[in-house]
């Protein structure tokens, strides 16, 4: 099994990559590749490009940033990260057959490892063409399953899709963000039945972090295990997010877990809302990441490729809220301290 699997399958913090854009809506490679440099040295194990938080109007014709900015971030993190680095580099792949495998193609060119496949295009394609679908990118790329929730264009998949999508060999992990339990647990049986102790499961679900983190999810005297986290809420305060699952990696063997990761699951749950403007059915959840990360000087601004995609009314005030309440959750200090040497 090739390194980077291996480090994918021991569970990792992997951010899903926000686009820097300056003010005036043109992209800013000098925050881009601060933007790298601090989710490598803040300890991430891999990251996400061309995918939800990154914006998939990037593919649009008027943009076109989707191989400008797979090119460029590959080549940055070659240039930060030893060459034989384990670092899970992911592709968000989408669109119709064609469109999917042609951004799988260029992927691979420039040495990403695997595709988060987005099935948004695909609304009202059966579950036989959804899986004749998975079955051809992953003949140019192993996949990632994505469970996207219908609330920002995903669709209700079934159980049965699920267990045959884990039939599929290069179907190397799958990312649930259905922000619902049900829908989860049908993933994780799926997998569970499929027999595949090398398929790992990853939470995408932003709203319940650390609960699907610390869950043993037994089925049929099987257990598995969340072993990591492929999320939006992961751009921002990154380093805190590494300490934090490698201090549930050491508990998970444990008998009894301390009641005070219940308050931090809630406080972390508090935070991802007013991020994502849960409020507002999560209209303002780019601006809302980028915001967070124009505070710290990371990016620009909090402008979006779609003008009409801003902080949502209110949504300010809810960020200083969660900030302000939980400190704990921020990595402010360390931003600040290494800020001035990621934008040189």
């Amino acid at each position: 099994m090739p390194k980077w699997r291996d480090h994918l399958n021991a569970g990792q913090v992997i951010p899903a990559c926000p686009l820097a854009l300056n003010e005036d809506g043109s992209w800013s490679e000098i925050h881009q590749r601060a933007l790298i440099r601090y989710y490598v040295e803040a300890g991430a194990g891999g990251l996400a490009v061309g995918v939800h938080s990154t914006q998939f109007a990037i593919r649009e014709p008027r943009h076109g940033l989707f191989r400008p900015l797979l090119k460029n971030v590959s080549q940055w993190l070659s240039d930060c990260l030893p060459a034989d680095s384990p670092f899970v580099r992911i592709a968000g792949v989408c669109g119709d057959n064609a469109q999917a495998i042609s951004e799988a193609e260029f992927a691979v060119e420039q040495g990403y490892h695997a595709g988060l496949l987005s099935l948004t295009a695909l609304r009202d394609a059966s579950e036989d063409q959804l899986i004749q679908h998975c079955h051809a990118v992953s003949g140019v790329i192993p996949i990632i399953g994505f469970y996207l929730q219908p609330a920002v264009g995903g669709r209700v998949l079934s159980y049965s899709f699920w267990r045959r999508l884990a039939e599929i060999d290069r179907v190397v992990a799958i990312k649930m963000a259905p922000f619902n339990r049900y829908q989860t647990w049908d993933v994780v049986r799926a997998v569970i039945d499929s027999n595949r102790d090398d398929l790992t499961l990853y939470t995408g679900n932003d709203d319940n972090i650390i609960v699907d983190l610390l869950t043993p999810f037994v089925w049929q005297g099987k257990t598995r295990f969340i072993v990591g986290g492929l999320l939006g809420q992961w751009g921002v305060w990154t380093q805190r997010a590494v300490h934090m699952l490698r201090e549930i990696q050491a508990i998970r063997s444990a008998t009894s877990i301390p009641i005070e990761w219940l308050s931090r699951a809630a406080s972390l749950t508090d935070a991802n809302a007013a991020i994502f403007d849960a409020s507002n059915e999560f209209a303002g959840c780019i601006p809302g990441i980028n915001e967070v990360l124009r505070r710290q000087g990371l990016l620009p601004g909090n402008r979006c490729l779609n003008v009409v995609e801003i902080l949502s009314g209110g949504q300010a005030e809810e960020l200083d809220r969660v900030i302000a309440a939980y400190p704990e959750l921020t990595d402010d200090f360390f931003v600040k301290e290494n800020l001035p040497r990621w934008l040189h």
